[in-house]
């Protein structure tokens, strides 16, 4: 196996392990919050942390990782996701609320490093691969899909005097394995003397108008999924479904998060860039539809499902597009100020999620979803209407498919 298809095997099973605890997290962390919290309002806290310190921490570990290597930078954010899940282990079997923000705050900031993965790919990926390369590293989520909220809803009551308490201790396992094969990664540290090209201000490269349009298909995009994604276990609580229901939403919406990367890259190749991210913007109108027009269990399961093959297709396009707007010596930072203003709108629609449900009810999360998606729209609009041209390196077409 050569280094290129080995280090992509090995980002794909890191993200498979990275998504089971974010899927374990997704499926349980508003309820612990709820079980813990002094106040309802306060139940999504927890993993809105979780996102504001991947927020925080995505620019530095862009650059930390430019300076020491992908391989460094992962096994640094995988102990910091380890603490993070003795920290939470220890929270819920004393009651204590303050801990367990801290320890899902310790795993957003795994998670500020572990955003990277796909971008690894990109690192790895020779002329022409880099859409599957992306993509493939992706698929890996559809192993977790089944992994985290199956994992969650069979050791909720492993300790059955205090509910979630084995599902936190079982993620300690799930980083450790990560460390593991995270050492094995062979990606050398790209320096920027070793290009040619200037390196502009961050701003020139921010104003360009494919890095907003991939900006904001990626940004708002997730942040939609976030939105409804964290409101969702509220909801179903709300509407007398079990935990087991729950989880079952779940885990088709992780389904529906990775399952198409087989062919994201793919469809892409064939049908254009900018054809992907419509239909990406379609699906997440259809999930919405799907929601506001009632709240069985089919109607969760299949909007959730919509709102996540939405999601793959705006994410993986948008990094596609996003990787036009830099050259070799620039990414780190492009990549860095992207996701950092990515997890920025992700924490707050997060944060958001549970005084929206509380005070206001499903249907307005709903309602107010719509909004960011109407950007989406006018921004893969702009990609039919205009003529764009993308920074000339090795990576690049002449035109924007």
């Amino acid at each position: 196996m050569d280094i290129m298809r080995k280090n992509v095997l090995l980002l794909s099973i890191s993200q498979a392990l990275l998504v089971t605890s974010n899927s374990l997290l997704i499926a349980s962390s508003a309820l612990v919050g709820r079980q813990l919290a002094p106040y309802a309002e306060l139940a999504t806290l927890p993993i809105a942390v979780q996102f504001g310190l991947t927020m925080l921490f995505s620019f530095p570990a862009s650059l930390i990782m430019k300076r020491y290597g992908r391989r460094r930078g992962f096994i640094t954010g995988g102990m910091a996701g380890l603490v993070g899940a003795a920290t939470c282990s220890y929270a819920i079997l004393f009651g204590n609320f303050t801990f367990f923000v801290i320890g899902t705050g310790l795993i957003g900031i795994a998670n500020g490093f572990a955003i990277f993965y796909r971008f690894a790919a990109l690192d790895t990926a020779t002329t022409g691969y880099q859409s599957r390369a992306i993509a493939y590293v992706l698929a890996g989520g559809v192993i977790a899909a089944f992994a985290g909220p199956n994992l969650a809803r069979f050791t909720q009551l492993a300790i059955e005097s205090t509910p979630f308490a084995a599902s936190y201790l079982s993620l300690i396992g799930v980083f450790a394995v990560s460390i593991l094969v995270l050492s094995l990664l062979e990606i050398p540290p790209v320096r920027e003397q070793m290009y040619s090209q200037p390196v502009r201000p961050l701003f020139v490269i921010f104003r360009q108008p494919l890095f907003i349009i991939a900006l904001l298909c990626g940004m708002l995009g997730y942040g939609v999924m976030s939105l409804i994604m964290n409101a969702t276990p509220l909801a179903m609580r709300a509407a007398a479904f079990t935990f087991a229901d729950t989880t079952w939403v779940i885990q088709w919406h992780v389904v529906g998060m990775f399952a198409p990367s087989f062919v994201t890259g793919s469809l892409i190749d064939r049908y254009g860039l900018r054809n992907v991210l419509l239909t990406g913007a379609l699906l997440n109108a259809l999930a919405i539809g799907i929601n506001l027009s009632g709240q069985e269990h089919n109607h969760f399961w299949l909007a959730l499902l919509s709102l996540g093959v939405g999601w793959n297709f705006l994410f993986i396009g948008a990094t596609r597009l996003l990787a036009e707007t830099y050259n070799e010596a620039e990414k780190a930072r492009a990549q860095g100020l992207n996701d950092l203003l990515v997890f920025s709108v992700v924490s707050l629609t997060a944060l958001a999620a549970a005084p929206l449900h509380s005070h206001w009810g499903w249907q307005a999360v709903n309602q107010l979803a719509t909004l960011p998606l109407a950007i989406i729209f006018i921004a893969v609009a702009a990609l039919y209407l205009w003529s764009f041209k993308p920074v000339a390196t090795p990576a690049t077409e002449n035109e924007i498919p």
